[in-house]
C-alpha cells in the first residue's frame, strides 16, 4: 500500500494535496490469491534501477505504484514517463503526484535514448503525465523523445501512451508525425464513472482521439486500456468495446484496479479470471487484433511480446 504523503521531499507535502482531505475511503485489505506478484530486488532489477537513476529518469512503473515492477525490471523492461513526476490532473485512481509541474527538461529526450540504448531494448513505452499548464499539453516534447530514440536505436520500436490533449489544437498531429510504432491512450473506465473516477477527461474526446491516429496514419498501430473494479456493469464494458472498435482501435488491455491508498477510490469488486478470460473472447469477437485482459495487465506490461503478436495479427488479417 502506498501512503498519501510524498516522503521524499523534505517537507513532507502531500502527494496527492487534493486528497489529502478527502474522507477515508474503505480498503480491501487482503486481495484474492489470484492476486500475486514478484518481489523486486534482482540483480538485474538492480541494473535497471541504476541505468534509470544515472540519467535521472521517471518511471510510471514507481510512480504509479505498477504491481509488476519486479517482473518487468529484472526482463530490463522499464516504461519512461516523461515531463516530469508531477500531474495536473487528479484522477481519483492514480497515484502519480498532483500539482503544478516544473519545467520541461530540455535534455530529457537525450537521456531518454541513452537510457534505451544502454538497456539494449528492442521496444520501449514512453508515458507521461497529464501537462494542461503547456500550450500544446508536451505534444513537441513527445515528439522529440521519439526523433532522439531513433537516432541512437534506428531498430527499438517505440509505443507511447498519451494523455488526451484535450483542448490542445494540432498537437495530435504533431505526435502522429512522429511515427510512433503504437499510439495508445488509455479510456480508464466506462463513461458513466468519468465524473467520479477520471473528472478531468472527456469519453467521447479519447474515443475521437483514438479515431484521428488512424485516419491520420493507418500503419500505426493504435490501443486502449481500462480497469475493472470500479462499479462498472458489464454492458457498460461491452459498449465500450463496441465504442473501441468503431474507432478502428486494434488492441485493448482490461486489469483490475488496485487501490494505492485510502484517500483513492475504493475497490468495488475483485473480477474473477473467469470474468477476465470472458471479457477477452467477447472483445476477440468483436474484432480485436489483440486482447490482454487479466486481474494483472496493465498498459505496458509484456508490451514487447505483444507488438510481435499485433505485427503477425496485421499480417494474418491481410493474409
Amino acid at each position: 500500500m502506498a501512503v498519501v504523503l510524498d516522503l521524499l521531499n523534505k517537507d513532507n507535502r502531500p502527494r496527492h494535496p487534493e486528497k489529502a482531505h478527502r474522507p477515508d475511503q474503505p480498503v480491501q485489505q487482503r486481495k484474492p490469491d489470484w492476486i500475486r506478484v514478484k518481489a523486486p530486488g534482482s540483480p538485474k532489477w538492480a541494473e535497471t534501477n541504476r541505468i534509470v537513476r544515472e540519467n535521472k529518469l521517471v518511471t510510471v512503473c514507481e510512480e504509479a505504484g505498477c504491481p509488476n515492477i519486479g517482473e518487468c525490471w529484472e526482463k530490463k523492461h522499464a516504461t519512461f514517463m516523461i515531463m516530469g513526476d508531477t500531474c495536473t490532473r487528479a484522477c481519483a485512481f492514480c497515484n502519480v503526484k498532483t500539482g503544478l509541474p516544473e519545467a520541461l527538461d530540455p535534455h530529457e529526450p537525450e537521456n531518454v535514448a541513452k537510457a534505451v540504448e544502454k538497456l539494449g531494448l528492442e521496444h520501449v513505452v514512453i508515458t507521461s503525465v497529464d501537462r494542461d499548464d503547456l500550450a500544446d499539453g508536451g505534444a513537441q516534447h513527445f515528439a522529440d523523445v521519439i526523433h532522439a530514440i531513433r537516432a541512437r536505436s534506428p531498430k527499438t520500436t517505440i509505443e507511447i501512451l498519451t494523455p488526451d490533449f484535450l483542448r490542445k489544437p494540432g498537437a495530435l498531429e504533431v505526435v502522429v508525425a512522429a511515427k510512433p510504432d503504437v499510439f495508445n491512450h488509455n479510456l480508464e473506465t466506462v463513461p458513466s464513472r468519468y465524473l467520479k473516477v477520471r473528472p478531468g477527461a472527456r469519453y467521447f474526446h479519447s474515443i475521437r482521439l483514438l479515431q484521428q491516429v488512424k485516419e491520420m496514419d493507418p500503419n500505426i498501430f493504435t490501443k486502449s486500456g481500462i480497469m475493472v473494479g470500479l462499479g462498472e456493469e458489464r454492458n457498460e464494458v461491452l459498449q465500450l468495446m463496441d465504442d473501441l472498435r468503431s474507432a478502428d482501435v486494434d488492441f485493448m488491455t482490461i486489469g483490475q484496479y488496485l487501490q494505492p491508498t485510502k484517500k483513492h477510490h475504493e475497490v468495488i469488486q475483485f473480477v474473477t479470471p473467469d470474468e477476465f478470460k470472458a471479457y477477452e473472447t467477447t472483445a476477440y469477437a468483436k474484432g480485436f487484433l489483440l486482447v490482454s485482459s487479466t486481474p494483472l495487465t496493465r498498459s505496458s506490461h509484456h508490451a514487447g511480446e505483444d507488438f510481435a503478436k499485433l505485427k503477425a495479427a496485421r499480417l494474418s488479417k491481410i493474409g
